[in-house]
């Protein structure tokens, strides 16, 4: 008789989840290797048919792309606080640090909505066409919707205007 899938999945949890949670500690900090190993059995999950039988190099590779994930979105991160910081006067590493800090800080006071304006056109990259797309709006609405993100983060910050998304394109 074949085990009913939650059995299957518990039998697989229960088998590797000591060896999944090895692979991700060598490879980054303990919170970030807790996530690594939750995201991973999720998709195991949900992908539980495509599982073979043989789970274990199935799941290190599903760590291993969630990782690289992982890894992708920090980046992105750092890139965004340089490009950010790059608008304030060149200053010492401290200084810089402090900066990274507040934009960090004042984005975290942000609403989701315009958090996320400003990291679709400033992380990501997109235009404002683009980005309003993602959101599901017209480019008008969005770029009023951007206006005002910049301006609550200005305001956020206590300095002056952010530049316009055609002068972070250009740089």
């Amino acid at each position: 008789m074949d085990p009913t899938r939650t059995q299957r999945f518990e039998q697989m949890f229960t088998e590797h989840y000591a060896a999944v949670r090895g692979y991700a500690l060598r490879r980054t900090s303990a919170d970030a290797a807790q996530d690594t190993v939750a995201e991973t059995f999720l998709v195991a999950w949900r992908r539980l048919d495509d599982v073979p039988p043989d789970a274990l190099p199935w799941l290190f590779g599903v760590a291993r792309r969630v990782l690289a994930n992982q890894r992708r979105s920090t980046a992105r991160s750092a890139a965004l606080e340089q490009r950010l910081a790059g608008t304030t006067a060149i200053g010492s590493h401290e200084d810089r640090a402090d900066e990274a800090e507040a934009l960090r800080a004042a984005l975290g006071r942000l609403s989701e909505s315009d958090r996320e304006a400003l990291m679709l056109v400033a992380w990501h990259g997109l235009s404002t066409a683009r980005a309003a797309r993602a959101v599901g709006c017209t480019r008008t609405a969005f770029g009023v919707r951007l206006h005002r993100a910049r301006r609550r983060l200005e305001a956020q910050l206590g300095r002056q205007p952010l530049p316009t998304a055609a002068s972070v394109e250009a740089s």
